[in-house]
């Protein structure tokens, strides 16, 4: 239930199917040639393909956008470091096979994990609504998971900085808006400066996901269950409410604005928002009294991303997924509802 589509040889350009073939096979990989290499998800990130062979094989591989990027951003390798960390832990991920600079960039060859992607209203459309109900308490336990790892014994002690986050997500994220929007933008601008004058304090430091939303978990098809966690790339140390508050800015309630017009959490099934900060409260023993700042954060980040998209495709067509690219419009509502939570939160 992988959304795909075949790579043209414009998308393929990136690829050098030869040298890829010969990099697995000294990863102790048996192929059968030649391989398929098919563009898949509808991520606007990281270039992410799923690589057959003749015999069956199925793998991941992962390599950075085309054209310019920005600094720190789309860092295959770090992302590689993390998954191959959280190995032994509780927390579900595919395996790391290996890493390479085969053809000029990082690529990344990652365990193909079957199960349910709800990346299209369509395959949300096509679940029973108790399988949306476990699939979203799942993602709440597997948020709890990631938030309990241990950082020194998986050696990620040294992931990040372990400066104050909120503090660090408004200066990192102000730089990528100034260094990637297209227009200017008042409303978003007065938001930054009423989250910078709302931070609350930091009481724990623990692993953060980043970018932790219905389109980067894989679910079992028996049960809903999580059975791996995608997309590390922002991953860092940070506090743990974080994570919540961008669940939550992912997760639309009917006729709320989406970036990309998703909105399958809206469908019956799915728990409320309420009910996941309450599991997430009842697994955890966390305060959830800054979540209106995170959701916020979450909702305003999630539009500088969206943003970002809008300027590599413009950049690099190449760059677009099957998804499409978000509208200024979009951005502008996501701007507007995280405006909207500030105030309710009293901000």
């Amino acid at each position: 239930m992988i959304p795909r589509r075949r790579v043209s040889s414009l998308e393929a350009v990136s690829l050098d199917a030869p040298a890829i073939s010969r990099w697995i096979e000294s990863l102790g990989i048996r192929l059968a040639e030649p391989l398929q290499f098919e563009r898949i998800g509808l991520g606007q990130s990281n270039l992410t393909y799923l690589v057959r062979d003749q015999g069956g094989g199925r793998w991941v591989l992962r390599r950075p956008p085309l054209g310019p990027l920005l600094a720190s951003a789309h860092d295959v390798e770090r992302e590689a470091r993390i998954l191959s960390a959280l190995e032994r832990t509780d927390v579900p991920t595919p395996r790391v096979l290996g890493v390479t600079h085969e053809g000029g960039a990082p690529l990344a060859l990652i365990e193909y994990v079957d199960g349910i992607v709800v990346d299209r209203v369509s395959v949300a459309q096509e679940l029973t609504p108790e399988l949306r109900r476990r699939i979203g308490l799942s993602m709440v336990s597997t948020l709890a998971k990631i938030h309990a790892v241990n950082l020194t014994a998986t050696g990620l002690i040294d992931l990040a900085s372990h400066k104050p986050y909120a503090q660090r997500q408004l200066k990192r994220w102000s730089g990528q808006w100034q260094a990637s929007k297209t227009r200017e933008a008042p409303a978003l601008d007065a938001l930054t400066a009423r989250l910078h004058a709302a931070v609350p304090e930091q009481a724990e430091l623990t692993l953060v996901h980043g970018d932790f939303h219905l389109r980067n978990v894989i679910a079992a098809h028996a049960d809903g269950s999580v059975r791996a966690a995608l997309d590390w790339e922002l991953s860092t140390l940070g506090d743990p409410l974080a994570d919540v508050g961008t669940l939550l800015a992912y997760w639309p309630r009917a006729g709320e604005a989406t970036a990309e017009g998703f909105n399958a959490s809206a469908l019956s099934g799915f728990p409320e928002r309420s009910e996941l900060i309450r599991t997430y409260v009842e697994k955890t023993g966390r305060d959830p009294s800054a979540l209106g700042f995170w959701h916020a954060l979450g909702l305003w980040k999630i539009a500088i991303i969206a943003e970002g998209i809008v300027r590599r495709t413009l950049d690099e067509p190449q760059n677009k997924a099957a998804g499409g690219t978000p509208t200024i419009e979009r951005i502008d509502e996501l701007v507007a509802r995280a405006t909207e939570v500030a105030w309710a939160a009293g901000l």
